[in-house]
């Protein structure tokens, strides 16, 4: 096994191939461009686990998906097992997260970790200089250093789970599908004959099968499972009790007691007592908010810069200014127009045309709320 001296460049890469068309085209395009290309396949179920796991992205069939296509090329394959880290990092905050009355966000805490933090380190060991996965992304050298920028197919664009990545990340990072569409795409892989041209894609988080997150935070939680709370108006009236505050996410309509003459939604949840704090939907439009443990692609931008802001990957992003703290990794938004549901866990991604400026946590408030002493007596669930 070679090791490349630190700075020396190869035309050897990693490819970090899921069984997918996106990776697989992704290895089969660095092929024809002349690099010499490595599949690998990232394990990140304990075997214990593994019937829970997607045969779309990580599970048994995606792993031999990869290796058959990286048999078609003519590369060679490994499977690295990565399911302690993966564990340790990825699921264990994806349950705290609900926990503490957030919504995660864990495709982008396992792009920083895992597919571009352990997976590059594995590249070296293998003497490649770069990783390539299938994100529809770009990224562009700049005098200020990498920049990531959004895919040319906007519907596909997965630069929001991107932005916690590093210079130094960056600069060992290629995506060949980020000038591509996902039509494009399926074509080549059929011109290739690669018998994943017309695998199903998968849209669900990859360890939450059937997108079943609460049977799936029963089984780790194990007994005696999630803890019920009360349900409040945010005038302070008590309406009921709710199942646990894992199941619930700002803005969610689901789950809530009716009666009210008009729907109700989460406006607030509140861990220190298990509350939820419900309103109308009127009531789920914030102008302002924090979002915390910041980071920035290059350069840290001026108070009261210009942006469009992402809160979540499947919404428009929205106009809007931002005003860092210096040195506090901490940015107040501000948004041209108040937007519903800013849900605290989530990301909050900055944009300038197709670049990336940053992102971070979106913070939850501190909570002002003081109405467990007014759930009714023989009610209450201390």
């Amino acid at each position: 096994m070679t090791v490349l001296t630190p700075g020396l460049r190869s035309r050897r890469v990693v490819v970090g191939m899921s069984g997918g068309v996106d990776s697989s085209v992704a290895a089969y395009l660095l092929q024809q461009e002349g690099w010499e290309v490595i599949g690998v396949t990232l394990k990140v179920w304990t075997d214990s686990c593994l019937a829970r796991a997607s045969d779309k992205c990580c599970g048994p069939g995606a792993i031999a998906d990869a290796r058959q296509v990286a048999a078609a090329l003519g590369i060679p394959h490994y499977v690295l097992d990565e399911s302690e880290v993966f564990e340790r990092v990825v699921v264990n905050r994806f349950i705290s997260a609900y926990q503490e009355g957030k919504t995660p966000n864990p495709c982008t805490v396992c792009n920083q970790s895992i597919k571009f933090g352990r997976l590059l380190g594995k590249a070296r060991l293998l003497g490649a200089s770069y990783v390539a996965t299938g994100h529809y992304a770009r990224i562009q050298k700049s005098e200020k250093g990498s920049l990531l920028l959004r895919a040319v197919d906007r519907e596909k664009d997965q630069s929001y789970f991107l932005f916690r990545l590093n210079q130094h990340q960056l600069s060992s990072i290629l995506f060949p599908l980020g000038e591509l569409t996902k039509c494009q795409v399926r074509h080549l892989a059929r011109e290739a004959g690669l018998k994943v041209h017309d695998k199903e894609e998968s849209q669900e988080i990859c360890f939450v099968p059937g997108k079943d997150y609460k049977r799936f935070l029963l089984q780790r939680l194990g007994r005696p499972g999630f803890r019920k709370g009360p349900i409040f108006s945010k005038e302070g009236r008590w309406l009921g009790w709710h199942e646990g505050i894992e199941c619930y996410t700002v803005g969610q309509r689901k789950g809530l007691p009716g009666g009210q003459g008009r729907p109700l939604y989460v406006l607030e949840i509140v861990p220190e007592t298990h509350a939820l704090v419900v309103g109308y939907w009127e009531d789920l439009f914030q102008e302002n908010f924090w979002v915390e443990d910041v980071v920035w692609i290059t350069q840290e931008p001026a108070p009261g810069t210009e942006v469009e802001i992402k809160i979540r990957h499947n919404v428009p992003p929205t106009l809007g200014w931002i005003f860092p703290e210096r040195g506090k990794n901490r940015v107040k938004v501000k948004f041209e127009t108040p937007q519903p549901a800013v849900s605290p866990g989530q990301a909050a991604v900055f944009y300038q045309g197709d670049i990336v400026l940053g992102g971070g946590w979106i913070e939850r408030p501190l909570s002002q709320r003081t109405w467990q002493d007014e759930t009714p007596i023989g009610f209450r669930n201390d």
